[in-house]
């Protein structure tokens, strides 16, 4: 899994598979569902990020 922050545009991007992107598909305005061949979610793009997540440059990782 990697995460991605651009800051000149305001994306997040969270990339779950190195697959190849089949689908796309906006579940509310401004997130949108990256799906692969077989109909998983392998992206999650968050545009406006900023607008939408406190400090989108900062985040933590659990491990449970």
């Amino acid at each position: 899994m990697k995460v991605k922050y651009d800051k000149d545009v305001d994306i997040l991007y969270i990339c779950l598979s190195d697959k190849q992107i089949m689908d796309s598909d906006e579940v509310k305005p401004g997130i949108i569902f990256d799906y692969g061949e077989d109909g998983n979610i392998i992206g999650i793009e968050v545009l406006n990020a900023s607008k939408k997540i406190p400090q989108p440059m900062n985040f933590e990782y659990e491990i449970a």
